[in-house]
């Protein structure tokens, strides 16, 4: 199995696409980039023609999210150790912060291409979609 520090320093391009509705149908997609590194990753996105970026830091114990479109602020995430995949990392927001996010950065083995994949979690336990990126190395 492939670790983060394997990857580091790495670049890879594919498509971003992104669920805003509630149920799940609508999905906008754009390019995107994303860019390992020793202890996170970087990527770029767009969303009707606007340009963002973001992040995940990982440091003990969790990580630090960051999205210029929707958490500019950084959200304080816990690490699931028992997640499958390069990392899962998990934060709460909301007014009572009772909404949960979720990120994974995966490599599909079979096709070699990294996801990074996001979930948005309901204070009653359902699970949306709301973020997926599938690039294929490009270094």
């Amino acid at each position: 199995m492939t670790s983060l520090s394997e990857l580091a320093g790495t670049q890879w391009t594919g498509s971003a696409e992104l669920w805003t509705d509630p149920m799940g149908d609508d999905v906008s997609r754009s390019e995107c980039t994303l860019t390992v590194e020793d202890g996170g990753v970087r990527y770029t996105w767009s969303h009707d023609e606007t340009a963002h970026a973001g992040s995940i830091t990982l440091h003990d114990g969790g990580a630090d999210f960051t999205d210029s479109w929707h958490q500019a602020e950084p959200m304080r995430c816990r690490r699931l150790p028992e997640a499958l995949g390069l990392f899962q990392v998990e934060g709460s927001y909301g007014p009572e912060n009772d909404w949960r996010w979720r990120i994974a950065l995966c490599l599909r083995a079979p096709t070699g291409q990294l996801v990074l994949q996001m979930t948005n979690i309901a204070p009653w336990g359902e699970e949306a979609r709301a973020v997926r990126m599938t690039c294929q190395r490009a270094d």
